[in-house]
This record gives structure tokens, C-alpha cells and sequence, in this order.
């Protein structure tokens, strides 16, 4: 077992953990926040992102121990009292069909955008094809994915 101690969401929690305990378990079955999807286990589909200190990361294949002392973000947490400009963008623009990997759209969404901002890069819909090539979605074939994070970075601008 491991003491492990972090921010979930602007909470602290601590709580002891089996030492294997992926960082996705730790979320969906000690915390309760069952927006991070398990998809594949193999880190492959990107349902499982979330943000440890600021940037996106694959939870499935991260120990919660890894991120013992960490600001922890999910799906959850994004949102400041009503949808998240991306959020707004993925349900404007048709962003998902089934929602299983819209978490994870949205949080590596978010992830992208903020570093293209920073950077004052653009962000081209060949740019976001790229970022998104970690995540799958079995249902849109990515054209309103790619309309939503397109005009939810114009958002994300404006806020």
C-alpha cells in the first residue's frame, strides 16, 4: 500500500492504495468522478485523459502514486459553474455521437489549446488532426471534432 495525497478538481484527498493502482482507477472507483473513461487499458484510445499539473495525460497508463502530490483535473473539474467554452463548442458543433471519448476529446482540447496559445502558434485543423491522433472515436469520423475544438479555441480566446 501507498499513502498517496493530491488536488482532484481544487480538492485536496489522500487516501492508501494498493501500489499497481492506475491513476484512472484511483479517479473513477476511490473518488466517484466517472467522467475519465477506461477504453482500452493498452493507452491507445485516449479516454482516460486527464490533466496532471496542467498538461494532458493518458490516466490508464499512470500509477496514482506517480501523481502523489499533484494538481489533478478532470472532465469534472473543467467547467467554473456552467460548460467549459469547449464543452459549449463540442455541443454546438456535433462534437460527439455516443460521448464514451468526449472526455477525453475535451480535455486534450483543452490541453491543446491553451499550449498553442501560449506559444502563438496556430492552431490549423491539420494541427488538431495531429494533437487528436492519440484519441479514437468510433462514431463522428472526426470532422465535428475537429469543428468543435476549432471554434471552442476561438471561445477559450474570448474568455
Amino acid at each position: 500500500m501507498t499513502e498517496i495525497s493530491m488536488t482532484v478538481n481544487g480538492k485536496a484527498v489522500k487516501a492508501d492504495v494498493p501500489d499497481n493502482t492506475l491513476l484512472v482507477e484511483y479517479i473513477r472507483e476511490h473518488l466517484r468522478l466517472t467522467g475519465t473513461h477506461v477504453g482500452c487499458d493498452t493507452s491507445q484510445c485516449g479516454a482516460c485523459v486527464v490533466h496532471v499539473d496542467g498538461k494532458a495525460m493518458k490516466s490508464c497508463t499512470m500509477l496514482a502514486a506517480s501523481a502523489d502530490g499533484a494538481d489533478v483535473t478532470t472532465i469534472e473539474g473543467i467547467a467554473d459553474g456552467g460548460l467549459h467554452p469547449m464543452q459549449t463548442a463540442f455541443k454546438e458543433n456535433h462534437g460527439l455521437q455516443c460521448g464514451f471519448c468526449t472526455p477525453g476529446m475535451i480535455m486534450t482540447a483543452t490541453d491543446m489549446v491553451k499550449r498553442y496559445q501560449a506559444d502563438g502558434k496556430e492552431l490549423t485543423e491539420d494541427a488538431i488532426r495531429h494533437e487528436l491522433e492519440g484519441n479514437i472515436c468510433r462514431c463522428t469520423g472526426y470532422h465535428n471534432i475537429v469543428k468543435a475544438i476549432t471554434d471552442g479555441a476561438s471561445k477559450m480566446t474570448n474568455a
